[in-house]
């Protein structure tokens, strides 16, 4: 099934100069992309976007970092995108991710983990719609 999902790269992919790196992963693993733009992340997008944890003392931490550097966004397509994209990035703290994975191989812990990515489809419709307009998405 033909789905799309939104990758972040967030400020320790960009610092490390690595989003290059995982663009071409995902690209070598059929996933096409149809949007991309740098941004810089407000505090009013962090709270819409992180609204599930903006109540959690560590939340300032998270948006901090996320506001520290221009991050990526990306709208990425391919059958069971969501689900594969997860194969692909490894669990979200990069201490427990296989070597292999883009978050085993450059992620640091649980916040410096490289990329942010939906977890579901319902996930993935809002989040695209947060960061990218219809006219900015590409077919694959």
């Amino acid at each position: 099934m033909l789905e799309t999902t939104l990758l972040l790269l967030k400020p320790d992919c960009t610092t490390k100069k690595l989003s290059g790196e995982v663009i071409r992963r995902l690209e070598a693993n059929g996933f096409s992309v149809r949007g991309c733009k740098m941004l810089r992340l407000t505090d009013s997008l962090l709270q819409e976007h992180y609204a599930h944890i903006a109540m959690k003392p560590f939340f300032k931490d998270v948006a901090d970092f996320m506001k520290s550097r221009p991050v990526i966004a990306l709208a990425v397509s391919g059958d069971n995108v969501i689900a594969r994209m997860r194969d692909l990035l490894g669990p979200t703290d990069s201490k427990a991710a296989a070597i292999g994975t883009i978050r085993g191989d450059f992620g640091e812990d649980k916040m410096r983990n490289m990329v942010h990515a939906s977890d579901s489809q319902e996930a993935a419709t809002a989040e695209l719609a947060r960061f990218f307009r219809a006219d900015e998405l590409f077919e694959p």
